[in-house]
């Protein structure tokens, strides 16, 4: 069994002697666009608050989220590579805050390989094994079963330099693998790899799942990554996690208004709207059109007493339909730019002063259009009150 458990995990970097915490000053921006908004206390920076989770034996999670958001540092503190700041890490029920990584019975794979130059590799999968003195026909049993599950037995005898950004991946999981340990922790082992060697990794590492019985952590910035190899998802945002759901979960249902964002491809549209409420119904009016939420949608407002006002909706790009103009439930857009991607094309078009972004099947396209649509056309769109989110646009809260 290799159950993992996180209870109230922090991490605090202590300020530096003499530093103080840097006041914005008036008129200026507390922090630069995009980067992590940390929250910064006498103590120091608190790169991880009161992280939470239950990792049932052989589960695969995903940690997911922009740089900085505390990704890594958790995953760290699991491997005992940063210092745990409060709450509590165990492995199979025995709390290891002061456990030496050595003694966790667990294995990291690294963003950079970290192979030793010098070795083969054959040396370089088989040397954690001789650290602990293995027979050595055990050893050799280990590394040639890791390399043939991976397809690395061909390379045995080359050292790294010799080797691809993919094929050096492998062997760094091979070396990993022939410990059998506990746990599995990968941190972003995938993120140098070129796309199209990307892919075929993400699929290595699905099989290698199915043929190793152990627990993996993964984390990743890439949402694709996540919601491709995950059997949940945690997502983390400035030290935070804002959900954690099964991929089909954190799709369908965000929590938030960062959740819906970060999770999809292209990445979910956002409207101003309107929400208005008769009776137990609700309507939302969005680029002077009113939508009919679905009975489910109806429900959830219902269940969180949403208050008629200013709201966000949002709508994934693939569930906006091109419509005839006059159309029942249409917003009229103006087409910006687009992009033919083969069996669909996305176009990015100007609707009530926004960037919209939709995903239309090749298929749909109405007749004359079947290569896309040209700058300044005029197009209408709709979409269903079944694939529409509302989100509280003070907290950025789901109210479906």
């Amino acid at each position: 069994m290799s159950e993992v458990v996180l209870r109230n995990v922090k991490k605090i970097y202590p300020n530096a002697p003499g530093s103080k915490k840097k006041k914005a000053k008036k008129g200026e921006e507390p922090a630069e666009e995009g980067r992590a908004q940390l929250t910064v206390t006498d103590e120091g920076v608190v790169a991880v608050h009161d992280f939470n989770i239950e990792i049932a034996d052989k589960e695969f999670i995903v940690l997911v989220g922009p740089s900085g958001c505390g990704k890594s540092t958790t995953l760290r503190m699991i491997a005992g590579l940063e210092e745990i700041s409060g709450g509590e890490v165990l492995i199979d029920g025995k709390v290891v805050n002061d456990v030496p990584p050595k003694d966790r019975d667990i294995a990291m794979v690294f963003q950079n390989y970290a192979l030793y130059p010098h070795m083969t590799v054959y040396d370089n999968m088989a040397f954690s094994l001789k650290l602990r003195h293995e027979d050595k026909d055990v050893i050799d049993n280990k590394v040639r079963e890791a390399a043939e599950i991976l397809d690395i037995t061909q390379y045995l005898d080359r050292k790294p330099k010799a080797l691809s950004g993919g094929q050096r991946q492998r062997v760094a999981i091979g070396r990993a693998i022939v410990r059998e340990p506990k746990v599995f922790l990968m941190d972003e082992p995938l993120s140098n790899l070129d796309a199209k060697l990307r892919n075929q990794m993400r699929a290595e590492i699905i099989k290698l799942r199915q043929r190793i019985n152990t627990t993996f952590i993964y984390v990743t910035h890439d949402q694709t990554e996540a919601m491709t190899l995950g059997d949940r998802i945690v997502i983390m945002k400035d030290g935070f996690v804002n959900q954690i759901g099964t991929p089909q979960e954190v799709f369908n249902h965000p929590a938030n208004l960062f959740v819906a964002g970060f999770i999809g491809t292209p990445q979910m549209n956002f409207f101003d709207a309107v929400l208005t409420r008769a009776g137990d119904r609700y309507s939302v009016t969005v680029c002077g059109t009113v939508f009919e939420p679905s009975e489910e949608k109806q429900a959830a407002l219902l269940a969180h007493n949403a208050q008629p006002g200013a709201v966000t909706l949002g709508v994934r790009p693939e569930h906006i339909m091109l419509c005839a103009p006059g159309a029942a439930h249409s917003v009229k857009a103006s087409v910006d730019v687009s992009e033919m991607m083969g069996s669909s094309i996305h176009l990015h078009v100007t609707a009530g002063g926004k960037d919209v972004v939709m995903v239309i099947a090749t298929v749909d396209l109405p007749e004359g259009h079947e290569s896309g649509f040209r700058y300044g056309d005029e197009v209408n769109f709709t979409f269903g009150g079944n694939v529409i989110h509302i989100f509280d646009s003070a907290t950025g809260d789901a109210l479906t």
